[in-house]
């Protein structure tokens, strides 16, 4: 039914009419709106796991190329799009890596991490107006299929996706991949993924509101839908107030429940943050909230070969508290307090800080209810504003987790650490 849908929405998208927008027509050629990139990243995280579980590591050093060119000139504009990746272990050999939530070099039957990884990809891709049709590798940032960069290498993906942008303030999007490229391995099909397809879109519906809605199918997993509503309201020269919801609707497939011994089928998870911006600070209260009756709570991300689980991109969670801990257990509830402060207002432009509090309730497992989980998360960011190193970042970030006795079945505690460095380049 989704894939009719698809096809339906694409071809109004390619037939559309009344066009308030002709990107197609700005075109300066496939090699003058060209560009060539290199982002060298130097990743560390580690993991002192509590409880008696063995500490986790990986550093890395990673460079990513990404080249995209113009668009061909006519009523139909033809151009490319390629990405090469390499990554080189620094540390985290046997005994360290192997964490899931870190995930920088797949070990190997041996159990020892790869020393080194690269992957190429490569799509092609159609405009016609503001439509642009793209077919191959790609990295796709949707609400229900959102490839992972918060870690060494990013994710990929390979299929078709349609963009269209016609109206203003409008963007729809529709697409079918059926290969997943793993962060941490080579190859295009490293992730498991069978198939998916995604169909969606948001609308800005004035300067101070903005809303979404998607929904996916992943083949043999489960089906999802996302909802968001965005508002802005002005205070003051220097103040507003934003209000954030975001609620996905998750249902797995009968043979997957049946397969990998899960409970329940459903689940419904929600957040609303209400941020206060005043100059150079923002205060954040948030809560969210799951219900439904699977036991795997909000379930995304990951990779179906090995790990049971989604393959829809491991940044595919639009939730208020997702830090370490993603507080997305079967019944959980939790409530963040969050502050940040810009120091540019205090002669440090490009640098930055949050910290925020973060506690689970109600969480509920397989032997137990009631469970508990907090969190404590602290990230400086800083950003070199000019000279040679100008756009260089560095990122230090830290959590404290605890988890009850009664949620050790769902998470576990530790403290984690987290530092990145990257240098983006523009080549061309």
């Amino acid at each position: 039914m989704l894939n009719k849908r698809i096809s339906l929405i694409a071809l109004g998208m390619l037939s559309a009419t009344q066009a308030m927008a002709n990107d197609q027509a700005e075109s300066k050629g496939f090699v003058e709106d060209s560009s060539l990139k290199v982002l060298l990243r130097n990743a560390y995280i580690n993991r002192d796991y509590k409880d008696g579980n063995p500490d986790k590591a990986e550093w890395g050093q990673a460079a990513i190329g990404t080249y995209s060119s113009g668009f061909t000139q006519g009523t139909v504009g033809v151009g490319v799009d390629a990405f090469g990746l390499y990554a080189l272990r620094l540390d985290g050999g046997k005994g360290r890596s192997g964490a899931g939530g870190i995930d920088f070099f797949k070990q190997g039957d041996s159990g020892n991490a790869a020393d080194d990884l690269s992957k190429f990809g490569g799509a092609v891709k159609f405009r016609i107006s503001s439509t642009v049709l793209t077919y191959g590798d790609q990295m796709p940032a949707l609400p229900v299929l959102n490839y992972d960069n918060s870690r060494l290498l990013p994710e990929s993906y390979t299929g078709t996706l349609i963009t269209s942008k016609e109206i203003k303030g409008l963007e729809l999007n529709a697409g079918r991949f059926t290969a997943e490229s793993r962060k941490s391995a080579e190859g295009r099909d490293s992730g498991g993924l069978k198939s998916i397809n995604v169909l969606g879109g948001s609308y800005q519906f004035t300067e101070q509101f903005k809303a979404a809605l998607y929904a996916s199918d992943v083949e043999d997993v489960l089906k999802k839908q996302y909802v968001n509503a965005n508002y802005v309201f002005p205070i003051a020269k220097d103040q507003s107030l934003t209000l954030d919801f975001n609620g996905y609707r998750t249902k797995l497939d009968n043979s997957y429940v049946r397969e990998n011994g899960v409970t329940g089928d459903d689940n419904k998870i929600w957040s609303l943050a209400a941020t206060f911006a005043t100059g150079p600070h923002s205060f954040t209260l948030a809560h969210q909230r799951s219900t439904g009756d699977s036991n795997l709570g909000y379930a995304y991300g990951g990779y179906q070969r090995g790990q049971n689980r989604v393959g829809d991109g491991g940044n595919t969670i639009y939730l208020a508290n997702s830090y370490w801990s993603d507080f997305n257990a079967e019944d959980e509830r939790s409530w963040q307090l969050g502050y940040g402060l810009d120091f540019g207002a205090f002669g440090v432009p490009g640098l930055s800080y949050n910290v925020a509090y973060v506690r689970g309730d109600n969480i509920t497992t397989s032997t137990s209810e009631g469970g508990t989980e907090r969190e404590i998360f602290n990230q400086f960011k800083y950003v070199v504003q000019s000279g040679p190193a100008k756009d260089l970042s560095v990122k230090v970030r830290s959590s404290i987790l605890r988890v009850s006795q009664k949620s050790s079945e769902y998470n576990v505690s530790g403290n984690e650490l987290r530092v990145f460095v990257d240098y983006p380049i523009n080549i061309f």
